[in-house]
């Protein structure tokens, strides 16, 4: 797996992770929404420790900023 997220990718996503984690411990969010939004912030944040992102590969993708040789 090569990376292909960013810095600033990477930032955002574990944001939004942790703003649905906010929301499901003051009970704004609950259900299967809860749920489905607690699936998501673990992916982001799996994603984001390891800098690769699936659905970003078929498309090209890359948030990385490009190595200077």
């Amino acid at each position: 797996m090569k990376a292909n997220m960013g810095t600033v990718d990477k930032v955002v996503r574990i944001l939004v992770a942790i703003i649905i984690a906010i929301l499901y411990s003051t009970n704004q969010i609950s259900g299967s929404v809860a749920i489905i939004l607690l699936i998501l912030a673990s992916i982001f944040i799996i994603t984001s420790f390891i800098s690769f992102c699936p659905l970003y590969l078929p498309f090209g993708i890359s948030t990385r900023k490009k190595e200077k040789q």
